[in-house]
């Protein structure tokens, strides 16, 4: 049984709590082990991101409850930094920044090619309208093509950032919900190929996100089906996260990612010591 959370959020960025309510529920369900990973600062507003003037606030209220519940279980903090060509910063800067113990990589802006400052594509949240929106202004309706640019970024900050995890890498499906695509055309499978071989040559590990699932967004797992077997195949390091934006969210739909991944021949998932991610076995 996985009893530790890695990818939870607050009211630092697009949680609903207060950063001690995640702990005394993590607590209460026995877990020995929660990360707080903020969305990164990012240099435009958004109602999502911890905002540049709170950093400060972050690191102190992180480390006093570091040291008020370290008999209980162990609390770290995190980012979850989006990578947006040109505008982000570089992930270093934010990690030493915040002062981090690891670092989330993630792609929830897609920037088009040759766009304007103000053009970015959200993949994300409630509105699946935004997703289509996006595919028909920017990429005139053709959803390979953004399909395509996505991959294309997420693989760009792949090869050149430094940091730990790779969150639900093939996002980009959730709103899609077998609408434009099927993730078993040979294009959509060639390129979740392709970003797997990066990971596995950058040694990072894989994120298992129930989210879409508890949030009645997506039939499956983040990464789920073919696109599992293939990292549980090429013996890609796997954690399990709820991407919590509430408490009650921190071990959702746990057993059905333990289950999935044994059923596909997968026998750990990682977790993280304080200095460094090791094997846990789920059998």
């Amino acid at each position: 049984m996985i009893q530790y959370n890695f990818h939870q959020h607050s009211l630092f960025s697009d949680g609903k709590a207060e950063p001690e309510a995640y702990v005394k529920k993590a607590v209460e369900l026995g877990f020995s082990a929660v990360g707080f990973s903020e969305h990164s600062p990012l240099p435009f507003d958004t109602p999502f991101s911890l905002k540049q003037e709170r950093v400060d606030e972050y690191i102190r209220v992180t480390d006093d409850l570091k040291l008020k519940y370290k008999d209980r279980l162990d609390v770290y903090r995190a980012l979850e930094i989006d990578f947006i060509p040109v505008l982000s910063e570089n992930f270093e800067t934010l990690k030493t920044l915040c002062k981090t113990d690891y670092a989330i990589g993630g792609v929830h802006l897609v920037k088009p090619d040759r766009s304007g400052p103000e053009d970015i594509w959200f993949i994300d949240g409630p509105d699946r309208n935004i997703y289509d929106q996006g595919i028909r202004d920017f990429f005139d309706g053709d959803v390979k093509k953004a399909v395509r640019t996505y991959f294309y970024q997420l693989n760009r900050m792949i090869e050149t950032e430094v940091f730990d995890v790779v969150a639900h890498f093939d996002k980009i499906k959730m709103h899609n919900q077998n609408r434009f695509f099927s993730e078993d055309e040979s294009w959509y499978q060639a390129l979740i190929e392709e970003t797997l071989d990066l990971i596995k040559q950058k040694q990072l590990i894989v994120e298992v996100n129930t989210r879409g699932l508890y949030k009645k967004r997506s039939d499956s797992l983040f990464p789920d089906n073919r696109a599992l077997k293939k990292a549980i195949d090429l013996e890609i390091p796997l954690i399990v996260s709820s991407d919590a934006h509430q408490p009650e969210e921190l071990n959702s739909f746990f057993d059905d990612a333990e289950k999935r991944i044994l059923e596909l021949g997968g026998k750990s998932v990682m977790f993280f010591n304080g200095k460094n991610w090791v094997d846990k076995s789920l059998v």
